[in-house]
C-alpha cells in the first residue's frame, strides 16, 4: 500500500519537539520501507526554504539553544521519498521555487490526479 502524507500546517509542535512530528513520522515510515510520498501545502511550503539558525529562545532563565532544522529534515526526506510542493501556496507566500530543489511542483489543479496515485491520503 502506498500513502501520501499531506502536511499543511508548518512548524507544528516544533517548540516542544526538535522536529516537525509528521516529518519525523515520514522519515520513520520511509526507513521502515513504506511506499510513501509527501505533499507540502499551506504554511508547510516554508519547509523548502533553507534558513539560518535562529537565535536561542529564552523563557525566563531557561534558554533553548538547539532549534529544529525542519528545512534540513525535509531536504533529507526528499532523498528518500517523492516530495511535492503546491506552487500556488509558494506564490501566495512570495517564495520562489529553487531550480535545484529536490521536489516536484504541483498545481492545485493537479492534486486530484496526484492523490489518485496513492491508495491512502493522510492529511496532517
Amino acid at each position: 500500500m502506498n500513502v501520501l502524507n499531506v502536511i499543511s500546517s508548518g512548524y507544528r509542535a516544533t517548540f516542544e519537539e526538535q522536529d516537525d512530528t509528521i516529518v519525523w513520522l515520514s522519515h520513520a515510515l520511509a526507513n521502515a520501507g513504506a511506499d510513501l510520498g509527501v505533499l507540502l501545502r499551506g504554511s508547510a511550503v516554508n519547509y523548502i526554504v533553507p534558513v539560518e539558525a535562529p537565535p536561542p529562545l529564552a523563557v525566563g532563565d531557561r534558554q533553548q539553544r538547539s532549534s529544529p532544522d525542519v528545512p534540513g529534515q525535509v531536504a533529507a526526506l526528499a532523498e528518500k521519498v517523492p516530495l511535492f510542493v503546491v506552487a500556488e501556496d509558494l506564490a501566495l507566500r512570495g517564495i520562489e521555487p529553487a531550480p535545484s530543489g529536490n521536489y516536484q511542483l504541483v498545481s492545485e489543479a493537479d492534486l486530484p490526479a496526484l492523490m489518485m496515485g496513492y491508495a491512502q491520503v493522510w492529511r496532517w
